[in-house]
């Protein structure tokens, strides 16, 4: 795990983020539509077009890692006797993880000089390799020197490591005509990112394709591995840009090949700018979507809510990607199971949307006294104190993730009452 300095500001905890959890009315742009930019500076716009192409660039990694078959083969081994003890087989898929990170650190590193030290993610980037030597995965200047750098940690795979460092510098082309008319004003020099280079890496591996969605959401399978990079203030911790990128998607019908697709959203200021339109509140009862790992305590206050039927799906980018979409209308979750790099990029797109992530055992403690203010939203620049690791970036005391306020209001008085929440 890899984290950005810390920077401190004058206030503790998870707060409303500035500007609001909402443009007025509630109501997202959809698009940058004529006249809809908050000035002229080319840095934020530049880095969101740079998030986006970052997002393209590790989905087509993730794709080649299940279509090429020197890298499948590694992907899927499962490692038994003399070799479960060799890390860099045992684990490729770490190994996928952490070159995609490092490959969005360093396209965006060298666009945004100003983001060095300022990008963090889910992985370590050291390995240590068959000969006990200690590597550092990164990008290199050259296919050549990239692909001996994981040569180093691959060896004696070295189609595999061919393979990967050639999609490591390969130039991406946007087709995303949308992201040409945003400009806006805030430096990139007041960000930092998170990034999740594959959320959901155990259905990544498993690669199922047979999941039957229930009412549009699946509870499990390939199409849950996002790529999630998000950007917050450093500041205040507010997220501000966010990119969800879907590499498994759908295959094409002639090709059979997967195709992705990516969703973008802006809110910085008075600003929300998305490339989705916000999506009509479901009919009631609204929809729940939770891990299956949810305790009995939260299902049960929240089944009578939605009609008795709660819906379950893996990851929590998938599961908040549900919400985007507005194939749900909240997701819920009541552990510190997810991180910074899992809820920075879709809390963005929330926002933009015109709703948000609030920390929820935090409402639940400013609801039992009675405060009516704004739920505290999840901020991304403050480290837990007292614990160590990744633990210091975790979501301690859950989330609720949601567009519209009324569905946000419904699952708080549900939960008020529930013990040890």
């Amino acid at each position: 795990m890899t984290s950005p300095p810390v920077v401190t500001s004058s206030s503790g905890g998870a707060v409303t983020c500035p500007g609001g959890p909402a443009p007025p009315n509630g109501a997202a742009e959809r698009g940058p539509p004529g006249g809809a930019e908050s000035g002229t500076g080319p840095g934020m716009a530049g880095l969101l077009k740079a998030l986006v192409s970052a997002s393209e660039k590790a989905a087509d990694i993730a794709r080649l890692c299940r279509h090429e078959e020197p890298l499948f083969q590694l992907l899927v081994a499962e490692k038994t006797g003399a070799d479960k003890n060799r890390r860099f087989l045992q684990d490729f898929k770490t190994l996928a993880d952490v070159l995609i990170q490092e490959v969005i650190k360093h396209d965006l590193g060298t666009e945004f000089p100003e983001l060095q030290g300022h990008i963090g993610g889910e992985e370590s980037n050291e390995f240590t390799n068959a000969q006990g030597e200690t590597v550092a995965v990164r990008v290199c200047g050259t296919v050549g020197e990239t692909a001996a750098l994981l040569g180093s940690v691959l060896a004696p795979e070295q189609a595999a490591a061919e393979l990967l460092a050639a999609a490591a510098h390969r130039d991406v082309v946007l087709g995303d005509a949308a992201l040409d008319g945003v400009a806006l004003s805030i430096p990139p020099g007041d960000l930092a990112i998170w990034i999740d280079p594959i959320d959901s890496t155990n259905e990544y591996i498993g690669g199922r394709e047979d999941v039957v969605p229930v009412d549009g959401i699946s509870p499990a399978g390939l199409c849950s591995a996002l790529v999630l990079i998000g950007a917050y203030d450093r500041c205040s911790g507010c997220p501000v840009l966010g990119v969800i990128n879907e590499p498994f998607f759908r295959r094409d019908p002639l090709t059979h090949r997967w195709q992705g697709r990516h969703h973008w959203g802006v809110a910085f200021q008075d600003t929300r700018l998305c490339s989705l339109s916000p999506p009509p509140p479901l009919r009631p009862p609204p929809r729940v979507v939770l891990s299956r790992a949810e305790g009995p305590g939260v299902r049960a206050a929240l089944d009578p809510l939605c009609g008795g039927r709660l819906h379950f799906a893996a990851g929590a980018g998938y599961k908040m990607l549900c919400v985007i979409l507005g194939l749900a209308d909240a997701y819920v979750l009541s552990e510190g199971s997810t991180f910074a790099w899992d809820a920075c990029a879709p809390h963005a797109i929330l926002r933009a949307l015109g709703g948000g992530t609030v920390a929820l055992a935090e409402a639940l403690r400013a609801r039992r006294v009675g405060d009516t203010g704004p739920p505290p939203e999840l901020l991304y620049n403050r480290p837990a104190e007292g614990v160590v690791g990744a633990e210091r970036w975790a979501n301690r005391g859950g989330l609720v993730a949601y567009v519209h306020p009324q569905h946000l209001e419904a699952v708080l008085d549900a939960l008020v009452a529930v013990p040890g929440l």
